[in-house]
């Protein structure tokens, strides 16, 4: 059998959600599947991402909405904005009503990440936003269950959650994901590959 084909589709603003990505990424490879990791378009002008210090250059390749449903699994993450998603992944999103229409991703599994800068900053209720978004569409949602014992430490400052791998920046945006929180992402993307593994093999 083929391996599933899985998309880590991330917005990152100053690399953080950037590294959760290719963790996620690594995860999914680790599970057997052929993964791709691309970001969706900046919405602001390039003279504002200087000034406000965006990590403009980024490897991934900018990913289009046709391409979607080529996927067995997406995985989309994104920093949050004021307890929600960022603008540029929802704009990206909000361009696929035309697969929306036409249930172009139903059955497929969804799942999200996010990086805040406070631990209480809204990384649950980002991934909610993201998780919605993945509903409508008819995907079938994979978080980050307890299976990852490191989200239950009290030994340090973590992100995390059951409902999709997290990163605190920090107020500054010195703090990158932590190995607690890269670990995280990983089993996250090895979970999506291995529930894309299931429905591909049925």
């Amino acid at each position: 059998m083929a391996p599933p084909k899985v998309l880590v589709l991330y917005y990152s603003s100053y690399g953080h959600v950037e590294v959760m990505a290719g963790a996620l990424a690594e995860g999914a490879r680790v599970a057997g599947a052929a993964v791709d990791v691309k970001r969706v378009p900046e919405t602001v002008s390039e003279a504002i991402a200087k000034a406000a210090h965006f990590k403009l250059e980024q490897p991934a390749p900018i990913a289009s909405v046709e391409e979607l449903p080529d996927y067995h699994a997406i995985a989309v993450g994104c920093p949050t904005r004021y307890g929600r998603m960022a603008s540029q992944m929802a704009s990206f999103l909000d361009r696929a009503g035309g697969l929306w229409m036409r249930g172009a991703l139903h059955g497929k599994v969804g799942s999200a990440f996010t990086s805040t800068a406070t631990q209480h900053g809204g990384q649950e209720t980002t991934l909610f936003s993201i998780l919605t978004n993945l509903m409508h569409f008819g995907m079938l949602i994979v978080g980050l269950p307890y299976s990852f014992r490191g989200q239950m430490t009290l030994d340090e400052i973590s992100g995390c959650s059951p409902y999709g791998a997290t990163s605190i920046a920090g107020v500054d945006g010195r703090r990158m994901p932590s190995a607690i929180e890269l670990d995280g992402a990983r089993h996250q993307g090895k979970l999506v590959a291995e529930t894309a593994r299931r429905l591909v093999d049925c």
